[in-house]
């Protein structure tokens, strides 16, 4: 998975299963967040995709 396909993945995985469903079962973002960092993405890539993907 290169750079960019992982900031899409972890936006669109925060953004489904963020805030209070995070509480019970962190895994699924927190994995996907891990995934795009390590290719090298940063919390501002993944926050602006997240902004994306909203609209």
């Amino acid at each position: 998975m290169d750079r960019q396909q992982a900031v899409k993945e972890a936006a669109r995985e925060v953004l489904a299963h963020g805030g209070p469903d995070c509480l019970t079962d962190p895994s699924r973002p927190m994995k996907a967040m891990r995934r795009a960092l390590e290719a090298g993405a940063t919390h501002d890539d993944i926050a602006a995709e997240m902004r994306r993907q909203r609209v």
